[in-house]
């Protein structure tokens, strides 16, 4: 059974949805007048008129979309962006353009896409002294794979 969370669209689109039945994000869409330019290395944030009110214990995360970063390089800053429970301001999606031609974003072009989640809520317990791993202290690459 899904979540019910209450939406308000101040976009002229209609509400975020999933493209399957197993798709775990929804595309958000750019709520621009017209088009964009995303010229190399530029970044901007780009609304997308929805506010959400998520339950306690969500989150919304801003992912960036395959095919706009597969063949365009333009991508999501602050991947994955987190939208708290608690804020009521608009969505907008930080977008940046890696690649070395410009990008042009059109009105109610596909950006972003939100995964909701939920998260647990942790309590620190002060320690002397960690158990032991087989990976121990080793960082990044660290596994071999």
């Amino acid at each position: 059974m899904a979540t019910k969370v209450r939406i308000v669209n101040n976009s002229r689109y209609p509400l975020p949805e999933y493209a399957t039945c197993q798709s775990a994000g929804m595309d958000l869409k750019a709520d621009i007048e017209e088009p964009l330019t995303l010229e190399p290395l530029q970044r901007a944030m780009i609304p997308t008129g929805l506010h959400i009110a998520l339950p306690d214990g969500m989150e919304a995360q801003i992912r960036p979309r395959s095919g706009l970063a597969a063949k365009h390089g333009v991508t999501v800053l602050n991947t994955p962006g987190t939208i708290d429970a608690d804020y009521r301001g608009e969505i907008k999606v930080i977008l940046v353009n890696l690649s070395d031609t410009p990008f042009v974003i059109n009105p109610c072009e596909r950006i972003a896409q939100m995964v909701v989640a939920r998260y647990e809520k942790v309590e620190w317990v002060a320690a002397d002294d960690l158990d032991k791993t087989g990976r121990g202290e080793g960082g990044f690459g660290s596994t071999g794979r």
